[in-house]
This record gives structure tokens, sequence and C-alpha cells, in this order.
């Protein structure tokens, strides 16, 4: 095995998006477009009602997937084609939007904790305009496992500790992981060669890759076909995401990713037409 070593440090930036949602962005920000083949990649929690409650109203999505993995909270989602669902602390929604919709995600409480992470990942070209799909996942769904050393496992897509995550049937062959580990030890995970693969630390401090990480600290991976992440003194838990990447040009604008700009024209046309779902 090739152990991965850490090529950048992405460190998550105050941000706000949807009615005022407050959260820390680790891309895209200035010098950071993308990582291919993922195009955002933003955590939001607070304790403060005022900083998530206006949620994510309507808005329209064309050409990539979104990801949704909640800590903490409730959100609601609802879209334009009538399918509805409930977000929990602990679980997961896959939404691959193709050739487009309408949704929002609301919160549904007024005080405590909203903890979470939002994800999107391109479509190849000839995936693009495939019909819209949820796959959601309750907190019971999603795969989990101890190891021996005391390292938590909770597996949404791909395969690691000897157990699979609920996600099937989606683009690029992801790998999603929340690894709790204890202060100290060292997780070993295999990896595709060619992905792309991330490493971001969301609590405690962590070495990856030969270089050391603190909290809301994103390590981007090079070559190689397993990666280490040794907790600190504290702990560490870390999301890993695991993607193969495209290749392809980007055209993007707002909530639409294509391959051309006459691709994002079409689907600002379309949206205005009320096409998208």
């Amino acid at each position: 095995m090739t152990l991965r070593q850490t090529q950048h440090i992405i460190t998550g930036t105050d941000a706000s998006d949807g009615a005022g949602v407050k959260m820390k962005r680790l891309f895209p920000v200035q010098g950071i477009v993308q990582v291919d083949p993922f195009l955002l990649f933003d955590e939001f929690g607070s304790d403060d009602p005022d900083a998530y409650i206006g949620g994510f109203p309507d808005h329209p999505h064309r050409g990539f997937e979104t990801v949704t993995y909640m800590l903490a909270g409730r959100m609601r989602h609802f879209d334009s084609r009538g399918n509805s669902g409930l977000l929990t602390a602990g679980g997961a929604q896959w939404m691959t939007a193709g050739r487009g919709l309408i949704h929002s995600e609301m919160p549904e409480q007024t005080d405590g904790l909203m903890r979470g992470f939002q994800i999107w990942i391109n479509l190849p070209a000839s995936e693009k305009m495939v019909p819209p799909r949820y796959q959601d996942y309750s907190p019971d769904e999603i795969a989990e496992a101890t190891l021996e050393n005391g390292i938590a496992l909770k597996v949404v897509a791909g395969r690691a500790g000897g157990i699979t995550g609920p996600v099937n049937g989606v683009s690029r062959q992801p790998l999603l992981v929340d690894a709790t580990i204890p202060a100290g030890v060292t997780w070993r995970q295999a990896v595709e060669q060619d992905a792309t693969v991330l490493a971001h630390v969301f609590e405690g401090t962590a070495e990856i890759g030969g270089k050391k990480l603190g909290t809301t600290q994103m390590a981007v991976l090079g070559p190689g076909d397993e990666i280490a992440a040794t907790a600190g003194k504290d702990g560490a838990r870390v999301l890993l995401l695991a993607a193969q990447p495209l290749g392809e040009p980007v055209a993007r604008y707002g909530p639409f990713v294509m391959n051309t700009q006459a691709e994002i024209e079409q689907a600002f046309a379309d949206y205005r037409a009320g096409r998208l779902g």
C-alpha cells in the first residue's frame, strides 16, 4: 500500500447561504474553485437559531448531486415534483439533481443545535440530464462499526472497516465516512488509486498525510491507495471523502453546473419557463 501525502490544507472561512444560514465554507473560495469532482463543501453549525432558521428556501439545481449529512438538528425538504422528507441527526440525503428540480431545505425547530455538512459532487456530461432522484437515510440506516482500536466509523457511501454504506447507484464511486478516532490512535483506510481524496477534521486535531490539521481544516491528498489519520491528544473526528474525478470542462453559474456556457443559458431558460420540475 502507498500512503497518500497531504498536498494542500484548506481552512474553512465564514460564509452564509440560503436565507442567511451561517457556515464555514471550505470551497469554492478565492483560489479554490473546485476539487474535481467536488464542487462545494460547507460545514454548518450553530446553537443560535437566528444563524440557521431561515434555511434554504425554494431554489433550483441542475447537473450535479447534493449530499447532506446531519450531525444535529432536523431539516425538512420539499421539491417541485411533490417529494418531501425529513433529515434527522445522524441521517443523510443524497440527491441527484440531474436535469433539474426546485427544492427547499428548511429547519423544523426554533431553538437548539443545527449542525452538518452539505457537499456538491459534479456529474459527468453523460449523466447531467438524468431524471432527479433522492436517497434519504435515517440514522439507523447508516452503516456503523467500532474497530478493535476504538475507532468508530459511520459509513454513508462506499466501504470502510468491513461495512458498506447504504448509498447506491450514484456516479463517481464515492466514499463518505465519518470517523471518530481516539487520542493517539491511527486510522488507516484504503482508497482507490485514481480517486480524489479529501479528509476534513471537524473535531479535535489530527495528523493526516504528514501534516497536522486543526478543527475545520481539510487535507487534499496526493496519489496513493491508502490514507492514515492519527488523532491528537483530544482525539479527532474526520470526514473522509473520495470520488473519481471527471476531467471535463465545467461551466458553472449559481445553482447550475454544466459543461458549456450554452448549457447554462439553457438551464436558466428552462427555469424561467417552468421546465425544472
